[in-house]
């Protein structure tokens, strides 16, 4: 969104496909989930008092709308990517099919997932934790938009939250902070995957986390 109120800004999506295509040529398989909060808090007036269900419709559809940028950002590099959806789009993207994105990977070709889980009360917090426990990933990187990790609270509302630069699965969900909602914190839990949460601005961050480097905060079991 860069420092547009919604919407997609093309210096800011330049400048994340340009930090993929870095941890890209070290060798590293990488598939990404998209959210929509961009798009969609253009459309929120509209989705109030909706159906819950319908709503949740209109957030899937509109990662799409953020897909298929990022695709197109990727490929200017000179990178090879394909998109899934778990929602059938057969004009733009390809269905998920679990199989088929491992060996996209192998191949060196980029996976966006999009459309979430494909099912409405589920965020995309949950469908990156079950995404990366469908392919075997060895982490999750969580990038935040302004923020550099998990805080003991709110760092815009509480001038003393603290960074929290460690923390347990289980701790998370027992204090209630908000890195991914309870059902994808569980999923990652039990299949004991790391999410390393971390803040989006700092464009070396992504290849100093994959590099070793202890940035923002590591969430383990």
């Amino acid at each position: 969104m860069g420092d547009l109120e919604y919407g997609t800004d093309p210096a800011r999506l330049r400048a994340v496909a340009e930090q993929i295509r870095t941890v890209h040529d070290r060798g590293v398989e990488i598939a990404i989930v998209v959210g929509a909060g961009n798009i969609y808090r253009g459309m929120s007036g509209a989705a109030a008092g909706m159906d819950r269900a319908t709503a949740d419709y209109m957030g899937m559809l509109a990662t799409l709308l953020n897909a298929l940028p990022l695709q197109d950002a990727l490929e200017k590099l000179g990178l090879h990517v394909r998109i899934q959806s778990a929602i059938g789009v057969a004009e733009v993207a390809e269905p998920y099919i679990r199989r088929r994105a491992m060996r996209h990977l192998e191949k060196s070709r980029i996976v966006i997932f999009a459309a979430g889980t494909g099912n409405p009360f589920f965020t995309t917090d949950t469908a990156a934790a079950l995404r990366a426990t469908e392919i075997h990933a060895e982490a999750i990187l969580m990038a935040k938009n302004g923020v550099d990790g998990v805080y003991s609270a709110d760092p815009r509302e509480d001038p003393e939250a603290q960074l929290i630069p460690a923390i347990t699965h289980m701790d998370a969900l027992q204090r209630g902070l908000k890195v991914m909602d309870a059902t994808a914190l569980t999923v990652c839990m039990e299949n004991d995957i790391p999410i390393y949460v971390f803040n989006m601005d700092d464009e070396r961050n992504i290849d100093r986390i994959v590099c070793g480097e202890r940035v923002g905060t590591l969430v383990t079991t």
